[in-house]
């Protein structure tokens, strides 16, 4: 079916059910009613028509994981690509659509990377951490930047706003992390009310680890032998500062965020002679962003909501064949900047109906010190109509987003094509009994990203004539949710979607008639088959609470790119069939007790399905146990962590080895 056939009838079905809600609902507003105040507890994630997985609050600190993407690997449909250790790179895929279709958003606004597209998720602690979101398609908040319409699935990370009770004025939290790879982490997290509209934040954590750990692999002659992975040491410092202020029905923030690092890549697991390991790569990176947001309802129908961010990254990598034969002398240095604003609108028609209507530009550039490069800079037009029409039983949401994209360089001619392109979303929730417990939904999207830079301008490999790489979601799924007042059970909820995702114009590397060149090209053709399911429990009994969390994903995800190969359908790289996870929280007056269990099944490390890059299965155990002691004016937490308990030797990514049982020690003395 035509693409704008398909736009039109989702438009006419929107207006028609926005028709239907308006006829059929008269709202008296001629009576008044006193109404008594109470406490509402509701679950957010019950009334998401969208799927969504969230860790909040105590859940989230009682994972044992450093970073972001250590977090993340418990949410089921996801692949955390992990090249070995503290220091290795990490990217999420979600859904098996890869990790460049996932936006990644801190508090609210996109984190960019039009160089390669990618998002380092290793670099974002969970010291300031207060909820980690990920959706499939997109958020369900119809008041949102353009930006969020825009990938294929979305991973909100949302820092801590300070909360004062009674006459306090300030918070402090000083942290100390030690343990294993010669860890050092210490961390300071203050707040402080200025007054009763405003108040700040400062936090700051520096690391340093030596990245070494002690790996075993199976030597060609059959025998296995241990060796030491090195060069994945790090030193980082990380520092946030954000103001925070109140006005009359609205608020506003704004946010100030510095990374800088120096690390080794140890490189892949592959022995120049036996026994020696030779990898010396180092990379340095700084990374700046100053963004605020705006947001206030200035009538009883219309709000709007304003985002700006400016970002300065800068990335060092040296390779010296002097140091490692196996690579050849790279020494570059790259310089990106963006600029980002965003103002978005909302309109209630009436209690029923919703409109909203969101507008970015963007720009980025890009400078390095490649030979023949263009510097190139672009401009994205983002704008995106959306409308909600929520009844008793039934939600139904809608939104169309225009994309216009401007390329230009300093070279003349090395410019991409400009491009313009619409693409739809509709999503459905409906509550078949009267019983708000249980809830079946659905949505289908289309979209795209864009060739990032290096697809399109990296010296001899870039293809400036790279058209965008589309994804198109079918999503059916169901959620139950169920409160007890009384009995060991407090609460049950089960999740279970059922979806089919298609890339299209895949962006992959392919030789030229020159084998030691290569080209990026559209060619690839991936269709994907998958099921979620997740279920989570809570048990109290008298002091003790146990809180339960099962995830599991079953993916056939196949590459249908060249008829011709006899690899034609066969599953993609790294995505395996069954994965798992479970996470289990006792807590009794102050103590924690935690463990945690990861399950990635069977794969191949390779196109070719064959014996030769078959992956077997591994799984970790992680336990950890906490104990807060409360006194008079303060309070401090201890926490000590066993990871990988069983000491399995196991690989993420082919050649890059993880760590076995490694241990940590967490210190929080909280004010």
């Amino acid at each position: 079916m035509n693409k704008f056939l398909k736009i039109s009838l989702i438009a006419i079905f929107i207006l028609k059910l926005s028709h239907t809600a308006t006829s059929q609902t008269k709202v008296d507003t001629s009576k008044v009613y006193n109404l008594h105040e109470v406490n509402v507890v509701r679950d957010k994630v019950q009334n998401e028509i969208i799927p969504v997985q969230v860790l909040s609050g105590k859940k989230l600190k009682s994972l044992n994981a450093h970073s972001v993407a250590d977090a993340i690997r418990y949410f089921s449909g996801i692949q955390i690509k992990d090249y070995g250790g503290i220091g290795g790179l990490k990217t999420v895929n979600v859904r098996s659509m890869g990790s460049h279709h996932v936006g990644v958003f801190y508090d609210g606004i996109q984190i960019g990377n039009a160089q390669n597209g990618i998002v380092d998720l290793g670099r974002f602690s969970l010291d300031n951490m207060e909820a980690i979101s990920i959706y499939n398609g997109q958020k369900s908040a119809l008041f949102q930047p353009a930006k969020n319409y825009a990938s294929a699935s979305a991973l909100f990370l949302r820092t801590k706003t300070p909360i004062f009770k009674d006459s306090k004025t300030n918070h402090l939290n000083v942290g100390f992390k030690t343990g294993s790879f010669d860890l050092y982490n210490p961390s300071v997290l203050w707040e402080h009310k200025l007054n009763d509209k405003i108040s700040c934040s400062f936090n700051t954590e520096y690391m340093y680890t030596s990245g070494k750990y002690k790996f075993t692999y199976a030597k060609k002659d059959g025998y296995k032998t241990t060796e030491t992975r090195k060069n994945g040491d790090v030193k980082m410092i990380r520092v946030e500062g954000s103001l925070f202020g109140k006005i009359k029905s609205g608020n506003w923030k704004t946010k100030l965020y510095l990374y800088d690092s120096e690390r080794g890549y140890p490189g892949a697991s592959v022995r120049e002679e036996p026994g020696k390991f030779r990898h010396q790569d180092r990379q340095w990176d700084n990374n700046f962003f100053i963004q605020g947001s705006f947001k206030k309802k200035l009538t009883t129908n219309y709000s709007l909501l304003l985002n700006a961010k400016y970002a300065y990254d800068y990335m060092h990598y040296l390779s010296d064949p002097r140091l490692d034969v196996s690579t050849m002398y790279v020494n570059n240095h790259y310089k990106q900047q963006e600029a980002y604003f965003s103002a978005a609108q909302l309109y209630s028609v009436n209690d029923l109906w919703s409109v909203s209507l969101a507008s970015d530009i963007q720009y980025n550039t890009l400078d390095a010190d490649l030979i023949n490069f263009v510097y190139p800079e672009r401009y994205t037009y983002l704008n995106a109509l959306a409308s909600s029409i929520c009844f008793t039983r039934l939600k139904v949401q809608g939104s169309l987003l225009h994309t216009r994209v401007i390329n230009s360089t300093k070279v003349e001619g090395g410019k991409a094509k400009n491009m313009s392109e619409f693409t739809p979303t509709l999503v459905f929730s409906y509550q078949p009994f009267s019983e708000n417990n249980f809830h079946i939904r659905a949505f289908y999207k289309r979209v795209f990203r864009l060739p990032t830079f290096n697809d399109l301008y990296y010296t001899f490999i870039g293809n400036k004539n790279l058209n965008p790489e589309f994804t198109t979601q079918y999503n059916i799924g169901a959620t139950y949710h169920k409160l007890f007042e009384s009995g060991l059970i407090k609460s049950i909820k089960l999740k279970v979607d059922a979806y089919y995702n298609e890339v299209e114009d895949k962006i992959i590397a392919m030789p030229t008639s020159n084998q030691f060149r290569w080209t990026m090209i559209n060619l690839g053709e991936v269709e994907i088959r998958g099921i979620d399911a997740s279920i989570s429990t809570m048990f109290k009994f008298r002091d003790v609470s146990i809180n339960t969390l099962l995830n599991y994903t079953y993916q056939k995800a196949q590459d249908f790119t060249d008829r011709s190969s006899e690899w034609y359908g066969g599953q993609i790289p790294y995505i395996p069939w069954h994965s798992g996870s479970v996470v289990s929280n006792i807590s009794h007056k102050g103590w924690g007790l935690n463990y945690s269990f990861i399950y990635t099944g069977e794969r191949y490390e390779a196109v070719a399905n064959i014996k030769e890059n078959y992956a077997q299965p591994w799984y970790t155990h992680d336990l950890s146990i906490s104990k807060e002691i409360q006194f008079s004016k303060y309070s401090l937490r201890l926490t000590g962590e066993v990871n990988n308990l069983l000491d399995q030797q196991y690989e993420v990514v082919q050649c890059y080895p993880m760590p076995g049982t490694n241990v940590k020690l967490k210190f929080n003395l909280i004010l």
